[in-house]
Parts: C-alpha cells; structure tokens; sequence
C-alpha cells in the first residue's frame, strides 16, 4: 500500500480541518505530556495525513520518523485473533469448542469463589470465550479477584524467559477468577488463543503470523523481537511504571499517573528485543510501525485483501466484529470504567450505540489499543481508517482519542 499523502478532499474530508490533529498534538509534545507521537488517517484506501511528532529518544535528540518501531503491546490482540480465525476458515475448530478439546489441561482447570473454595467449570471453557474475554481467566493488574495476585505470585506475566507454551501451561494450574461465560474480564485469554494456533497449526506463533499475515502485507518490521541492524529505530519508553514489572497493580499504576510520573523507563526485561524465540505471546510482545500496522487496518477495512492478496474471507470479518457479548454482560468494564455503547467482537471492541458511546463514530466501527499509548480504529462506514502511535506507559490522558475526535471533525462529505 502507497504511504502518499493525497489530497484530503478527494476523498471527503478537509485539510483545513484535518491540520487541527498536528497542532494538537504538538501541543502535547511541548508540554511534555508525550514525548514523541506519529498519526495517520486513511480514507477510501488513501492516506490524507500522516505526520510525527518529537522524539523517539529524548535524551539522544532523535526525532520519531515513520519508520520508527514501536512495542505495541495489546495491539498485538487483533493480529493474533485474526490468526486463530484463520484456521476457523479452514474449519480446524470450532468457536464453541471446549479449549481443553485443545489443551487438554484446561479440562481440569477451577475456579476461585469469593469465599475461597474451589468449585469445577459450570460449561467448559470455549474458545470463543478467549477471544472475547468471558474466559473466567484475567490479568495480574486485576484487583478485583484474588486470581490476580496467585498470577502474580507465578510471574505469569513478567517472565520473559518463559516461552509461551511453558507461561500456558503454568496459567492451567490457576484457578479462574469466574466461571466461563459468566462476566466481561480482560484477561490473558488471547495469550491461550495464541498457544492454539501453535497447536492447531504445528508452526511456532512467530512463524505462522510471518507466513500468513505480515509477509503477505508487507509488513517487514513487525514481529516478536528486533533485529540489531533495527534497534536505533527502536522508540524509547517513557511515562508510568512498567505495566507487567512484577507488583504493579491498577492501583499503584494510578496513584503513580495521578503523582505525574513522566520519566523514561526500561522495559527491556519485561518486553525484551532479542528473544523472538522465546517472548512470544498473544496479548502483546510484537514491535511494529505505523505503516505496517497501517497495511493490517486497511486490509480488514477491504474485507480481507489488500494489494491483490486475500489474507482472510470478507465473512469471516463481519464474524469477528460483531458483538458477541450477551445483554447481561454489557456495559463491559475496564479498570473502573464502564464502556456504554460498545460491545466486543473476537479480539476487539464493536461500536454499537454511537450516543451511549459519547464518541465521534459509526455502528459497526472497531479497533483496540495498546498500553503504551497505541490506537487503532476501523470505521467500514466512513471507508476510514486511523492510527495513533506514542511509548507513554498508561498515562491519563489521551492525546489518541483528541486524534480519533480531530479525525471525525474533518470528515466534509
């Protein structure tokens, strides 16, 4: 796909408008908030802007460029969903399938009541379930179930040593923090859907996404790890303490946002560049651009091609984002805030009501973010696509949706 900016009005929109997302993101950049952001829009397959702003090392004065490479932490879910989806295509499971029929130690997996006791899986855990966060799995942030900390205490998440079959293996023995089916709870789900397709496939998680997604999109800097020969294009991380460093609950992440915490950061341990074989997960771990990513958002806006290659069928996607959570289950929530208007496909959310929402958008528009401050989104009915990157560590404010805003104001057909 052609990175040429064109002119906006050809396809509907306004660069006088459109020029608004620039000068509000340099104003974070000058007031220190985020230290370098690159964004792009793209309409009707064009791209109408893409522009950077800052550094992507403040110390060494380096600017961020378009080729600057990101960790893009859980925007990795997406592309590992869209993965396992592709082997539903060739019917190697089904969505309601136990994941034990799979990983068969999931089978015996129970689940942690409020009062302690330990009781079996009511239904079997499904795959679905993993990619839609109804799994009863979760995360070590997660304060609202004492399974986080038993994650904790197994350093479920911050061992970057463990390869992803051995990080599974452990999660089977862990309680669940609900029963499957029974609540909305982020979670480690896509890490277990990510263990599927290795099994599914018999290839290593690396190599399958290599093979049948980032190859076939041109997507030459995205995967686990970066090489060398790459590493000075490699965004430093600044903002909050390191998400998956060991004992950084929610709590201790806002008490720290709230103090104003902006300092650079090291997540080299936790988030490591040089061990492709071994840091690879689900619900992170890939490095990518936003040009890359850009070639994944426009491919799921095209109904699964892009450049003549079909990555995945068009049915499949409509499959993927709609809302699969039940009426009981909405508005799902995320630490603290509940989501109104929006309700979650497999592997990202789904608008459903723009006015609950409160948002700029369409019915039918999805997309997901990272905890370093990357966001995408897809709006099918606006034919537009929009990309943030930043390596703010889950700051509070959210120069990426002022973007997503800014975006929407400029749309003049």
């Amino acid at each position: 796909m052609s990175n040429e900016i064109e002119l906006p009005e050809s396809v509907g929109m306004s660069s006088q408008r459109l020029n608004r997302i620039g000068v509000a993101m340099q104003r974070y950049i000058d007031n220190g908030t985020v230290r370098g952001i690159s964004t792009m829009v793209m309409r009707r397959g064009k791209v109408v802007h893409a522009e950077q702003f800052g550094h992507r090392d403040a110390e060494a004065g380096l600017e961020i460029t378009p080729d600057t490479i990101f960790r893009i932490y859980s925007m990795t879910k997406p592309i590992v969903s869209t993965a396992l989806m592709l082997l539903h295509e060739t019917t190697d499971f089904r969505l309601q399938d136990p994941v034990a029929t799979y990983l068969p130690a999931f089978g015996a997996t129970q689940v942690l009541g409020a009062d302690g006791s330990l009781a079996p899986q009511a239904r079997p855990m499904e795959i679905r379930d993993l990619l839609t966060h109804t799994s009863g799995l979760t995360y070590d942030f997660m304060e609202d179930t004492p399974v986080g900390q038993l994650y904790r205490d197994a350093r479920i998440m911050n061992d970057a040593t463990r390869t992803l079959e051995e990080v599974i293996d452990a999660l089977a023995k862990i309680p669940l923090s609900s029963q499957p089916g029974s609540r909305w709870h982020y979670s480690l789900g896509i890490d277990v859907a990510a263990r599927l397709i290795e099994v599914l496939s018999g290839q290593p998680l690396g190599d399958f996404l290599a093979e049948r997604i980032f190859g076939p999109l041109g997507m030459t800097d995205t995967g686990f790890g970066v090489a060398d020969s790459n590493l000075n294009r490699l965004s430093a991380m600044y903002g909050l303490p390191d998400l998956i460093g060991l004992d950084h609950t929610g709590t201790k992440l806002a008490e720290a946002a709230l103090g104003g915490f902006n300092e650079r950061i090291d997540v080299a341990a936790t988030y490591p560049t040089g061990t492709p074989e071994v840091f690879v997960r689900g619900g992170l771990g890939l490095f990518s651009t936003i040009g890359d990513y850009a070639n994944f958002a426009q491919m799921l806006l095209n109904g699964g091609h892009l450049g003549g290659t079909r990555i995945i069928g068009r049915k499949t996607l409509e499959l993927m984002h709609s809302n699969h959570l039940p009426k009981k289950l909405l508005p799902w929530e995320l630490l603290g805030q509940d989501n109104h208007g929006l309700g979650f496909g497999l592997g990202s959310r789904v608008m459903m009501d723009v006015a609950a929402s409160a948002e700029a958008g369409s019915v039918g528009e999805y997309g997901w973010a990272g905890a370093a401050k990357t966001y995408y989104w897809v709006d099918p009915a606006e034919e537009l696509v929009g990309l943030f990157m930043s390596q703010y560590m889950t700051g509070v404010t959210l120069p990426d949706q002022a973007m997503r805003a800014l975006t929407y104001q400029a749309i003049d057909d």
